[in-house]
Formats: structure tokens, sequence, C-alpha cells
């Protein structure tokens, strides 16, 4: 099943700097062949459900080698069975309706 996801990675105990711990997951991500879109507040990611999840798996196993001793993660998703839809094809509809 293909999924759209909002994920923020939330590492806890680490002191005030997380872009460290971001980046790990930024790579795993990357490496997992998953499209994303890193936003100011987390990552888009659009894919397959279980390579989506087994990434945000990952990246709680690598942030947690990194030192971390708690780790808070949200997560909004969709999936559609009426039609494809990418990250793109969201955003565009919203920006057409923002044109007319």
């Amino acid at each position: 099943m293909h999924v759209i996801v909002d994920l923020c990675v939330i590492p806890m105990g680490v002191g005030v700097s997380l872009s460290p711990y971001i980046a790990a997951c930024e790579r795993i991500l990357a490496e997992a062949g998953l499209k994303t879109r890193l936003h100011a507040y987390g990552t888009n990611i659009e894919g397959e459900w279980d390579a989506v999840m087994a990434a945000v798996k990952r990246c709680h196993q690598v942030v947690h080698d990194m030192g971390a001793p708690r780790i808070t993660t949200a997560i909004k998703l969709g999936t559609r069975t009426d039609r494809e839809q990418s990250m793109e094809d969201k955003v565009r509809s919203v920006e057409q309706k923002m044109a007319q």
C-alpha cells in the first residue's frame, strides 16, 4: 500500500540542537530509496507502507545508538484506494486553487 507520511522525530535528553539526529534520519530515508521532502518541523515521506515503517523504525534505532535515551515521534499519514496521488499532486492541487 502506497502511503504519504509526515514524520517528526524528536530526540529527548540530548540538548538543544537536534540537527545531527535529523540528518541521520534523512540519510536512512535516502538509503531506503524513499521520496522525501524535508521541511522546518519534519519530513514528508512517500513510498510503500512497509518500506516507510521500516525506515521509521531504523531512525529510532540509529538515534538511540547516537545517545538519545528517549524519542518522541509524531506521524501523520494518509493512504488512498481511489487513485494514485503523490506529494506533488497534493501541493499542486492547493496551489492551483489559490491561483484562481
